[in-house]
């Protein structure tokens, strides 16, 4: 890769390197030194294929479906499912640094099903397009909107649920 290449390459895809991590960590599959090493060979992978990314598209969608294309190779390497058990996506959901610092949303995140995380996570946290989701998870746009509106809908009632007890403390 050219100097030029080099250079664009770091401007438009290294400033995603946290984002990135954020969502390998919310994975949560084996830890955080797990997903540094999934968002390394997503650079890599990137760096070594950037040649086919085409010039004003979306940089960090483009970046989020490699991880995404990694992590899948990887847990079928592993032999395992790509859904991880909801023990473990709450236990990881628990550490303040996630979703939210907000106790009550965080444990109402923790009760969404792991593909209703997924959506949630990449359209609230990450800021994707539903159209851009849907290419990433190769999946409908509608099947994106109709987890979405659900993983909103389970949240909020979660939430309301909640709040009541929680005014009777007070």
């Amino acid at each position: 890769m050219g100097a030029d290449r080099t250079s664009e390459f770091e401007s438009m895809a290294l400033p995603h390197a946290a984002s990135l991590l954020r969502y390998a960590i919310h994975l949560g599959d084996r830890g955080k030194a797990e997903a540094e090493d999934l968002v390394q060979e997503t650079l890599l992978a990137a760096w070594r294929n950037f040649s086919q990314f085409e010039s004003g598209t979306n940089c960090k969608a483009w970046l989020f479906r490699i991880l995404i294309n990694l992590r899948y190779k990887r847990l079928r390497r592993a032999g395992r499912r790509a859904e991880v058990p909801l023990e473990a996506e709450e236990s990881h959901l628990s550490r303040p640094e996630n979703i939210s610092r907000n106790a009550e949303m965080r444990a109402a995140f923790a009760r969404l099903s792991p593909e209703h995380q997924e959506v949630m996570h990449l359209a609230v946290v990450e800021g994707f397009e539903i159209r851009e989701i849907g290419e990433m998870l190769r999946i409908p746009t509608g099947t994106v909107m109709s987890r979405l509106s659900r993983a909103r809908a389970q949240l909020r009632a979660v939430l309301e649920a909640v709040r009541p007890s929680h005014k009777e403390k007070q």
